[in-house]
């Protein structure tokens, strides 16, 4: 008897339909048979869902099985496959009879029957509502991220044989409700507190500026200057995600699997840190089957890179397209894949090998070559791209000792002011889909933002005195319109662009 099961395959973001057919012979030798491009994972399902079929209560068939997953010629990698393969037998035997309207079934299976979380049920949420896919049948520490997508009912499933009554109208599985967020409860938590951190009155209003309209920074100092203490506290003065962006970045956590058994949708920025010895295809994206990377798990948040210039060169050059155009294109022989990635850039690195060059207490022991080596990681492009540019000296003995700040501004504090600047954005951009000022495009800005005349004059002084690029120009703008935004000014005015200026003379 033939059996079709539908489920499905994810590629990137995008997620394909996949008929599962199941096929039960009368006659023949015993066996599974998986076709369609299967992976080590799904070839192993064999034995997951006899031996979860076996441990629900129901007979095996010892008949010859042929499972084909179509289209054929679409690699599946995965252990998604294993509750339709198993309802698939099932149907086949007589003992389950399947759903009277159009259903997805997705889950992996454990050897006693249950249920295990799976990665990927946000995106087939959002698929079979696109498909007028009405059910769903998923695991249920993976219910959650399906329920937050309308007019698609989603069955929190704990065991296939709970499945089996919930099917044949014995015992019904109630529907997954979505559980109420707290934005607040779902914030992350800052290893530093912007009220602890003494001196740097600078670098804390370069921050602000950066958290409030998605600027990249480049900080820049010697050892112990507090370069790594400020950019962890950005963590705490991050506001949260509006709901079109706390969608986007939940898919990318759904397909990569980092979403817990039991989450939702994902309220805060992600705030990622990696280390200067990740690959390229760990920070960038890729592999033989394409995988988002941390720039793209850094999206509509921060992605921070301490000692900046020890990273190898080719990794620092790969950023400059996805700063750039806000998304990452892989490119591999099966085709192309897109993946968002409009984070926002806390970069942090010594002026030379070893941290002191002018430095006016301690000496610096390296060479010019060692220096010009060592800063020549840093190209021109790349920085260009970086709006902010602050220099971190250390911090001066008396302020140290005697502990008294001139800014004592908790991260709370600032984190309202910025919530308040990312909602005037929001307000004025998210029609054209983007949600604050680092990402605008030029057409933006000549659409979206408003300088005085003064503004203007100043602006064209600072490119013919300054030389300043085309690209720096308008990164100007934008930070200049955030400076506004902080202020609730309606217009830019000159004030604003002096402190952008400020910021765009690159450290040396």
């Amino acid at each position: 008897m033939l059996t079709t099961i539908l489920s499905a395959a994810h590629s990137g973001l995008e997620t394909i339909a996949i008929e599962v057919e199941v096929n039960v012979f009368t006659k023949g030798f015993p066996g599974i048979t998986i076709i369609g491009l299967p992976n080590k994972a799904i070839e192993e399902a064999k034995e997951r869902v006899k031996t979860a079929i076996t441990n629900s209560g129901f007979e095996f068939p010892q008949s010859k099985i042929i499972i084909n997953l179509a289209p054929a010629d679409i690699p599946k990698e995965g252990s998604c496959y294993d509750l339709p393969i198993a309802v698939g037998i099932l149907h086949a035997m007589g003992v389950v009879q399947l759903p009277k309207e159009k259903s997805f079934f997705y889950g992996e299976l454990s050897l006693d029957g249950s249920l295990r979380h799976t990665k990927g049920v946000l995106l087939l949420a959002l698929s079979a509502k696109q498909h007028s896919v009405k059910e769903l049948y998923v695991p249920l520490p993976s219910s959650q991220e399906g329920a937050v997508v309308s007019n698609v009912s989603v069955f929190p499933v704990a065991s296939l044989h709970e499945l089996v009554l919930h099917l044949n109208g014995s015992k019904k599985i109630a529907k997954a409700l979505i559980k109420p967020g707290n934005t607040e409860s779902e914030r992350l938590v800052a290893e530093f507190d912007f009220n602890e951190i003494i001196g740097q009155n600078h670098a804390k209003r370069a921050l602000t500026i950066a958290a409030a309209g998605g600027h990249n920074l480049f900080m820049q100092g010697p050892p112990g200057s507090g370069k790594t203490m400020l950019a962890r506290a950005v963590a705490g003065i991050l506001p949260p995600l509006s709901p079109e962006e706390s969608l986007e970045v939940t898919k990318i956590y759904s397909v990569t699997g980092n979403i817990p058994p039991g989450g939702s949708l994902i309220w805060a920025r992600p705030f990622r840190i990696s280390h200067h010895t990740t690959s390229r295809i760990g920070l960038i994206g890729g592999g033989s089957k394409p995988h988002p990377g941390e720039i793209s798990l850094a999206h509509c948040g921060v992605l921070f890179l301490d000692e900046f210039p020890e990273f190898a060169r080719s990794t620092l050059e790969s950023l400059r397209q996805p700063m750039e155009d806000g998304e990452v294109t892989v490119t591999r022989a099966a085709g192309t894949l897109k993946f968002p990635a409009d984070f926002m850039l806390i970069a942090a690195a010594n002026p030379c090998p070893c941290g002191y060059l002018g430095d006016p207490k301690r000496e610096c022991t390296c060479s010019p070559r060692m220096i010009m080596k060592y800063q020549s990681k840093l190209s021109g492009p790349l920085m260009d791209r970086i709006d902010l540019h602050v220099s971190v000296p250390v911090v001066e003995a008396d302020k140290l000792i005697e502990h008294k700040d001139v800014e004592t501004v908790s991260s709370a504090k600032i984190r309202e002011r910025i919530i308040k600047a990312r909602e005037v954005q929001y307000k004025r951009l998210s029609k054209s889909g983007i949600y604050m000022n680092g990402s605008m495009k030029n057409k933006h800005i000549s659409d979206f933002v408003q300088l005085t005349t003064k503004a203007s004059q100043l602006l064209k002084q600072a490119v013919n005195a300054y030389n300043l690029s085309t690209r720096t120009y308008f990164r100007l703008i934008k930070v200049s319109q955030t400076i506004a935004d902080l202020e609730a000014a309606d217009a830019v005015t000159e004030t604003h662009v002096a402190e952008a200026l400020q910021y765009r003379v690159r450290v040396e």
